[in-house]
């Protein structure tokens, strides 16, 4: 197959994203030609009409959905070969017959803090106005100071700067991997640690999905997968499917790969690392995979941020994430 068909969002972000994964694919196989299919999502209308993000939870249980349905109906229609998705846009399970292909190597997963009439987290006044529409940012963000009022803020990242600007916000809550895409380096921000913002599950990474049966089209989109990403946004996609998350849910889980001292760096499409390999890599030293998670009630009466750590069998993981849900169902 010398062309394949690439559905993605219009957003320049979306643009920005679904290029990169195309050159990606054409430095593996030189001869491939790949067309962009721009699709406008349910999600794309939502933000365009202006819709209030407090009714959010009214209007659409599962936000998340809204910026891949239209795109994954068109794979399934066979209009399109693959798609491209932001992972942390997909809910936590797929339509039957489809398949998250390949994760190619992430960005910056973290969130940053993007200064307004504040020039730093730390530096926010009382009752200070902080631009967040995510439930996930703003109960985090109340953790430490429940006296912030949050303005509803989407679109582009422009589009979210001039809100702020225009608002005399203090700040804003932006994910650190959509400026470095778009190439804003020059855009001011701090990055919120751990501690603070736990980010989305999949937040920094791209999801390439296609069709179960097109075997032809999933053996090209191997060569973008990047071993590292897919064991550690597989793990926040299992915590958040058995949470049963979606944007209505305040969730946040962030998965990280710790492998033994001499085993490498991250690994690539020409260098894959089965996660049998690296938990017998590095002398006698396992790899293990750390977690941590936030999960939040809905009616803000409880919060809980949980760590830990497992090897990478997968009745390890299984147990790391099932404790997790025990520990959160008992506070």
């Amino acid at each position: 197959m010398s062309r394949l068909r690439l559905g993605t969002r219009g957003s320049p972000l979306a643009r920005a994203q679904a290029e990169w994964a195309a050159q990606r694919l054409k430095q593996a196989h030189p001869a491939l030609d790949v067309e962009l299919v721009v699709i406008k999502t349910s999600g794309d209308g939502f933000i365009g009409a202006g819709s209030p993000v407090p009714n959010i939870q009214i209007a659409a249980p599962n936000v998340k959905a809204m910026f891949v349905k239209e795109i994954e109906e068109a794979l399934l229609r066979k209009e399109i070969d693959f798609g491209v998705h932001s992972a942390k846009d997909l809910p936590g399970s797929l339509p039957s017959g489809l398949i998250l292909a390949a994760y190619p190597p992430r960005e910056d997963p973290r969130d940053a803090f993007g200064p307004g009439s504040s020039p730093c987290w730390d530096a926010l006044p009382a009752g200070a106005a902080l631009g967040a529409s995510s439930l996930r940012r703003q109960a985090q963000a109340r953790l430490k100071r429940p006296d912030l009022r949050f303005e509803p803020v989407r679109g582009n990242v422009d589009t979210r700067l001039r809100k702020m600007r225009e608002g005399g916000w203090a700040g804003l809550i932006l994910a650190e991997a959509g400026l470095k895409r778009l190439g804003l380096d020059s855009v001011p921000r701090e990055i919120l640690p751990l501690e603070l913002m736990v980010p989305a599950p999949g937040q920094g990474a791209l999801a390439l999905e296609a069709r179960e049966d097109r075997k032809d089209v999933l053996e090209i989109l191997a060569a973008a997968d990047d071993e590292r990403s897919r064991l550690e946004v597989s793990l926040e996609r299992a915590f958040l499917n058995l949470m049963c998350g979606g944007c209505s849910t305040p969730l946040g889980a962030l998965a990280r790969l710790q492998k033994p001292s001499g085993s490498g760096e991250r690994s690539s499409s020409s260098s894959r690392t089965s996660p049998q390999a690296l938990s017998k890599a590095g002398g006698g030293e396992r790899a293990s995979m750390a977690l941590t998670v936030f999960w939040a009630a809905a009616d803000r009466s409880r919060a809980v941020r949980l760590s830990g750590r497992s090897g990478l069998g997968a009745e390890e993981l299984g147990s790391l994430i099932d404790s997790f849900r025990g520990r959160i169902a008992a506070a």
